[in-house]
């Protein structure tokens, strides 16, 4: 069984010393365990795939009849965080995916939402200048022109102006896996990922990336 994924939380970051004895900032991610609860096949849903379920404490109160129905039928514990990861070779319902599927020195691709700022300014949304700072300037943090008034007397598409920045899912690719503590289901990544502590994230080898030995 090769499933390519994983779900995780952000624990936090840290720092590891590499084998060259460079000190390396580390992001530290608390991966699975998961196990599969739905298996799709080309023949029957024309692609194949495999749906993986964070385990963790979850309410009954808290999952839909929907998806009650949905855990019964596969014969798996209600969980709350699933997601759907291609895999090859064999797998099965019930299968347990846990964080060893990763090595050291994997290039993979983390998928989480971003901590949200609320509304924000064209200078911090967007990066810009602004106007001068001196006095009697009126115009020191505003956005300037967003249009002409004659034609076409409309605001264009995709004008970039103040409003909601951050809570947004991203994908940052071609990460490197630093360490993997299999005992404690630990994923050490290098460099940052998205969100905050406690956020989900969802783990993946990246396409033609490399994969350690």
């Amino acid at each position: 069984m090769a499933i390519e994924g994983i779900i995780g939380k952000k624990v936090g970051m840290t720092q590891v010393f590499a084998e060259d004895g460079a000190l390396v900032p580390v992001t530290v991610i608390q991966a699975g365990p998961c196990f599969v609860v739905q298996k799709k096949t080309s023949d029957k849903d024309g692609y194949d795939a495999v749906q993986i379920g964070l385990v963790e404490k979850v309410s009954n109160r808290r999952i839909t009849s929907a998806l009650r129905g949905h855990f019964e039928k596969a014969g798996v514990q209600p969980v709350k965080t699933i997601a759907e990861v291609p895999y090859s070779g064999d797998a099965n319902v019930g299968d347990r995916v846990q964080v060893d599927i990763f090595k050291a020195g994997d290039s993979i691709d983390v998928v989480g939402q971003s901590k949200g700022k609320g509304y924000q300014g064209v200078v911090r949304r967007h990066g810009f200048a602004g106007g001068r700072e001196s006095h009697g300037s009126m115009f020191h943090r505003a956005p300037g022109s967003i249009g002409a008034s004659a034609f076409p007397s409309r605001v264009m598409k995709g004008m970039r102006m103040g409003g909601r920045m951050g809570g947004a899912q991203v994908t940052v690719k071609n990460l490197r896996v630093a360490k993997v503590d299999a005992e404690n289901n630990l994923l050490y990544i290098r460099g940052a990922v998205p969100g905050g502590r406690n956020g989900l994230v969802f783990v993946q080898f990246s396409k033609n990336g490399k994969r350690g030995e």
